[in-house]
């Protein structure tokens, strides 16, 4: 092994007893030409961790063409089942993936959801409020173990591999050099290796090393409550169908259907921070009417509520809990962590084969930290109301709870009823992509949201590429566009009127609309659609 003035290299790093939370440098770096000497690596873009986002943007990034080295510190994927819910824009990526199908078939689908005190519960039809809005209405629930197997099978299929236990000791931008780039320095079972990357993912979770490597403040709250969690086999009191919250006289409990015969996920308010398995279970048999059989493991937890100060800095970028973490109600986190994932993987692609110049990277940080900051502000609002366990907050939660659930349950069909079930599914995510004076291209409500996928729109949208959609107009006639833009492409007309006949559709690979074209008589206005092009970096 490379040595330095006699001294081996290992001798540099953290000495045993040393915490990871001592801030950046607790690594102890080893002297520059000791890592001068040790082996390199070049890739496009280095992911660091191997969770759910980690995987998601890997493998968008292999079935765009883009090299990417994943590495993690843990042995392999994950074996505890932690998050769990996926919402239904979660499942529409996978359908663009082609995975959508593998997930239903392992996942655990819960099309309502049961809430109220024991003895008052309503049912609330969330996949009646969803129907219609999107392929695939209701909750799925599905281990993370499961999801990042799932990820892991893809990412290999597609030629990709993870790295296991691979510690990140240092990471250097130098991007503000003359033909600088990402710097990593790694430590596995082979000893140090680097790595030289044009671009760097952090998300290697709420304890990133990489968001303290870049010094990026983490902004927000710990809750002071403590919350237990548990996985139940042959639970009593839920049933195998539904996501149920029960409003006891002194807490609250989310429990989530992980399969038949009583197997369940429960989340509840802990009495307190030493509460053990037999006091919190007693508790939610007692106050909130959920019995069990057995318990296969128990935990408690403290909720934070943090957003990274930023989303990026030069060419190393953030990514699901490494940018921010919230609450578990109403199960966002995973979700919106892998929206991040394919958000960034495509748009980094499209720097990479030259399609977007480098202007366009911006646009991820603007888009994806609004959506983080909306989601922190919304979950800390119902998580005040939910994490008490004092009378008075209780007696307020039991109120709300009897009053709310009857008017949801009426209202899932509503105008109201369909637009909260949106936000709860993440598909009407708005990225607001201009500002007044609205400009042409952007004057069209679908602009800056996901273009609903059909059964007619929905083999373009796999292909994972810039494209032209209209819909009900006479076939748009051929422009001069870059080889890389599909289309355009005609679909039917849209009964719902979420689409225009009279304009053609811009749409980003992330199935999300860039512009509005105006068109008529199969002409598309080439002076908006070149504006459009300039707005968003587009190289023509």
């Amino acid at each position: 092994m490379p040595e330095s003035s006699g001294q081996p290299y290992r001798d540099y790093l953290r000495p045993p007893g040393s915490r990871r939370d001592e801030g950046p440098g607790w690594f102890g770096r080893p002297p520059e030409d000791v890592v001068e000497e040790l082996p390199v690596e070049h890739t496009d873009v280095l992911v660091v961790g191997a969770g759910p986002t980690g995987l998601l943007a890997a493998l968008v990034l292999a079935r765009r063409g883009v090299r990417a080295v994943v590495v993690d510190q843990k042995a392999g994927p994950t074996t505890e089942s932690r998050a769990l819910a996926v919402q239904a824009r979660t499942v529409e990526v996978y359908d663009q993936l082609g995975l959508a199908e593998e997930f239903l078939a392992h996942a655990h689908r819960a099309a309502r959801v049961q809430i109220g005190p024991p003895g008052r519960l309503v049912v609330i039809d969330l996949a009646a409020a969803q129907q219609g809005q999107t392929p695939f209405p209701g909750l799925h629930v599905l281990e993370q173990s499961r999801t990042e197997e799932l990820l892991v099978g893809a990412l290999t299929a597609t030629g990709g591999d993870v790295r296991w236990n691979r510690t990140l000791v240092d990471l250097d931008d130098r991007t503000a050099e003359p033909g600088g780039r990402v710097r990593a320095l790694l430590d596995g079972p082979g000893g140090m290796t680097r790595v030289h990357a044009c671009w760097c993912i952090g998300a290697d979770g709420a304890g990133s090393s990489v968001r303290r490597s870049l010094g990026l403040a983490f902004e927000g709250v710990t809750d002071d409550a403590v919350f237990w969690v548990a996985d139940l086999r042959g639970a009593t009191g839920l049933p195998d169908d539904c996501l149920a919250m029960r409003a006891g006289r002194r807490g609250f409990g989310v429990f989530y259907p992980l399969g038949p015969d009583g197997h369940a996920r429960a989340i509840s308010i802990a009495a307190g921070p030493d509460v053990g398995p037999e006091e919190a279970l007693a508790t939610a048999r007692e106050d909130l009417g959920v019995g069990h059989e057995s318990v296969d493991w128990f935990s408690t937890y403290r909720v934070h509520h943090r957003v990274a100060e930023r989303f990026r800095r030069g060419a190393v970028f953030l990514a699901g809990d490494a940018a921010h973490v919230h609450s578990p109600v109403g199960g966002q986190g995973m979700n919106t962590g892998l929206q991040d994932a394919q958000d960034l993987a495509h748009l980094l692609a499209d720097v990479v084969h030259g399609h977007v110049g480098p202007a366009a990277l911006d646009r991820y940080g603007r888009e994806r930290r609004r959506v983080a900051l909306r989601l922190v502000r919304v979950t800390d609002r119902a998580f005040g109301l939910v994490a008490r366990r004092n009378h008075g907050t209780a007696l307020l939660r039991r109120a709300f709870v009897i009053v709310a659930a009857p008017l949801a349950a009426r209202g899932v069909r509503t105008r109201l009823g369909r637009s909260v079930a949106g936000y709860v599914g993440q598909y009407r995510i708005h990225h607001h992509v201009a500002s007044a004076p609205l400009l042409v291209w952007a004057d069209d409500r679908a602009v800056g949201r996901r273009s609903f996928p059909t059964e007619e729109n929905r083999p373009a949208l796999r292909s994972l590429t810039w494209q032209l959609h209209s819909y009900g107009s006479r076939p748009v006639r051929p422009v001069d566009l870059p080889d890389w833009i599909d289309g355009p492409h005609t679909f039917p007309a849209d009964p719902t009127g979420r689409w225009r006949s009279d304009r053609t559709y811009l749409v980003r690979p992330d199935g999300f609309v860039a512009a509005a074209v105006p068109t008529s008589g199969g002409v598309l206005d080439g002076a908006v659609l070149r504006t459009a092009f300039r707005a968003h970096h587009l190289r023509a």
